[in-house]
């Protein structure tokens, strides 16, 4: 167990990354199968990056005011 929790912190450290990622890449698959989403691929993307960064900060602040 302690190598499967050394395995995970090393390449994600975060469960919210984690989340963050499997969202994008299950966005990116909706994005390249639907044609309606293509003018709009890279703001999406973009802002879903943002999104999961800006949200794992947050979490980090917080945790630090203890």
């Amino acid at each position: 167990m302690n190598v499967i929790k050394a395995i995970y912190n090393f390449i994600v450290g975060d469960m919210i990354i984690l989340i963050g990622v499997l969202a994008l890449v299950l966005l990116v698959a909706l994005l390249n199968n639907v044609a309606a989403l293509t003018p709009v691929r890279g703001i999406i993307f973009i802002v879903a990056v943002l999104g999961t960064l800006a949200a794992s900060l947050s979490r980090e602040a917080k945790g630090q005011r203890k």
